[in-house]
């Protein structure tokens, strides 16, 4: 060999190297290439697979509900059998070796690992919890010939804690699932299924810690006493009306039965005021105090409760354990599943005419005494029909489960080991200083002194805004509120003090709370600038408005918001319980984090 050949043959080579070494790249990507194609062929025919599966195991879900609800044990059971089906082959279509390789990827991996989540998720509580459901005997729950079962209600509670504990179980796994790298249909898929699981969860922990508490509030270790107490929405208060008509409520061993009632007007006005939170006082001077119906002009629940029952003390010289407090809507609520009742006045009432009996009809047709004989009779009737009546349990917890979601039913108890169990539910009415996501409360207070509040309707509206540099969030709230009080004709007895200057007027008083940790920026009532009363309860920011709506006329208030420092793209609305629901509306975004 030449020293002129010697570097040709050293390229030579060295092409050939290079070419030998294309080609090993070119087929490897090749074959890779066609087996992430396969893959990928693969994953999407599971995913369409699970899609199906998931598709029709949310359908059957509800459908589940509704006859558990409707007490249609044979369908519900077959309904659980088609949707535990559905729920497993969604499982499986995503539990095989080529889905776990397609959750390695870089880009789908996030999508497809969440979608497994989701398929777990569904047939655990298909398997797991929905057949303990099915078999708790609703009727533990609820009184028979005015006793509960004390016995019956243990073995409800053994079904209820394996639920709740499977139900938690599972929505701990699926917060723990990143959402930052989901495409939008998945993102909401899983959104969707921890709020609903956050539902289920909420309704299987007030249950089960009502398992828990009922033996003891109702007398199994000595006899208890309560006061019932009637809202009054026509006169509304921001836990839903002024405390109006009582009942002493007495518990032993399981039976229950009323006793003394009367109306919060024969207390009076207490000279010596009771001592009243010094941010309530703040915002609503010493009247909390003073007037039994002005205890709950704050929403915090306890507060109105406790000094309730300090005023009847001072009254009847009796101590109770406890209060409840009801309205007129949980009555027609209960009248549904109970069926009409008569008063001993002659006067029917039904789940479709008791609002407008109670609320309206009663203070155009009767004097003061009448009403609160009329009161006093119509919540014995229903509270004897209630408990004397064989009545269907489904009916009943439906009832019970609408009332407390929409807070109309709240309740205290004065012993603090007991109050700190349920203090985290709708039903303790408690104000939280903290947000899990950001709430704003639109609470409502009559000025008028009068009971206009039954012509009142009312709307809310709140969108998620931009995300701040401090972590904080604005949040923008639209409140309407409507008229549709006559021009005439109506009573003293709803006209009442006319704060307003004419009778006719509604006024009320709308407390805005800002979430917690977090600020009302700025305020306008039919897009001018108003003034606003500030305040602070429970680390929450307050702007009191006065509104005032003539006969069919219609206001609208708006008001700026931030949150405290939050990644969450939602926010919830806490509001006042009134005799026609709210009409809300609430916008979100994406998260912070995105």
């Amino acid at each position: 060999m030449t020293e002129s050949e010697s570097p040709r043959r050293r390229r030579s080579r060295s092409r050939r190297r290079r070419r030998a070494r294309l080609r090993r790249i070119l087929l490897t990507t090749l074959v890779v290439g066609s087996l992430l194609l396969g893959l990928g062929g693969w994953v999407g025919f599971r995913g369409w697979q699970a899609r199906a599966h998931l598709v029709n195991a949310a359908g059957l879900a509800g459908e589940l509900s509704a006859h558990l609800v409707g007490g249609d044990t044979a369908r519900a059971q077959r309904t659980l059998a088609a949707l535990q089906e559905q729920a497993g082959a969604a499982r499986r279509a995503t539990g095989d070796p080529g889905w776990w390789l397609g959750r390695q990827t870089p880009i789908a991996g996030a999508n497809l690992t969440a979608i497994r989540q989701i398929a777990i998720a569904i047939d655990d509580l298909a398997r797991q919890a929905f057949p303990a459901l099915l078999r708790v005997d609703l009727g533990g729950l609820v009184p028979q010939e005015g006793r509960l079962d004390l016995t019956g209600l243990r073995a409800v509670a053994d079904e209820l804690v394996a639920v709740h504990d499977t139900v938690q179980q599972t929505r701990a796994r699926l917060v723990e699932v990143p959402d930052d790298r989901l495409v939008g249909q998945v993102r909401q898929a899983l959104a969707d299924l921890r709020g609903e699981i956050d539902r289920l969860a909420a309704m299987t922990s007030a249950a089960n810690k009502a398992s828990k508490l009922l033996p003891p509030l109702l007398g199994v270790d000595g006899a208890r006493t309560y006061l019932l107490v009637s809202q009054n929405s026509a006169e509304l208060r921001a836990t839903g009306g002024m405390f109006g008509a009582y009942a002493v409520i007495e518990a032993n061993k399981g039976r229950v039965k009323m006793g003394a009632q009367g109306s919060s007007s024969s207390f009076g006005r207490f000279t010596d005021p009771l001592k009243v939170p010094a941010e309530v006082r703040a915002l609503w001077g010493e009247l909390p105090g003073i007037y039994p119906a002005d205890v709950n002009l704050s929403p915090h629940f306890p507060t109105a409760a406790s000094l309730y029952r300090e005023m009847y003390r001072r009254h009847s010289g009796e101590t109770v354990d406890g209060v409840l407090a009801v309205d007129p809507v949980v009555l027609s609520y209960l009248l549904k599943a109970t069926g009409p009742v008569r008063t001993p006045g002659g006067v029917a009432l039904s789940a479709e005419n008791a609002v407008q009996t109670l609320l309206s009809d009663a203070y155009q047709r009767m004097s003061p005494k009448e009403q609160d004989t009329f009161f006093a009779a119509a919540a014995a009737a229903v509270f004897d029909t209630l408990f004397a009546r064989n009545v269907h349990p489904n009916g009943l917890l439906s009832a019970f489960d609408r009332s407390i979601r929409e807070r109309r039913i709240l309740f205290w108890s004065a012993r603090p080991e007991e109050q700190r169990t349920f203090d985290d539910s709708r039903m303790a009415g408690t104000l939280p200083e903290t947000d899990t996501v950001p709430t704003v409360g639109v609470f409502l207070n009559d000025g008028s002194g009068a009971k206009l509040g039954y012509y009142l309707r009312q709307s809310a509206d709140l969108t998620v805004g931009d995300c701040h540099a401090d972590g904080r969030r604005e949040l923008n709230l639209r409140v309407t509120l409507r008229s549709t009080a006559p021009a005439s004709g109506l009573s003293e007895s709803v006209l009442g003090l006319g704060r307003a200057g004419d009778p006719y007027t509604v006024r009320t008083l709308v407390s805005v709370y800002a979430p917690a940790g977090g600020a009302v920026l700025d305020t306008r009532l039919d897009g001018a600038e108003t003034s606003v009363g500030n305040g602070t309860e429970r680390r929450r920011q307050v702007a009191v408005v006065n509104v005032e709506i003539g006969p069919g006329g219609t206001r609208t208030l708006e008001i700026s918001l931030l949150t405290g420092k939050t990644e969450s793209g939602t926010a919830e609305l806490w509001l006042t319980p009134t005799a026609t629901p709210w009409t809300t509306h609430v916008v979100t975004a994406p998260s912070c984090s995105q």
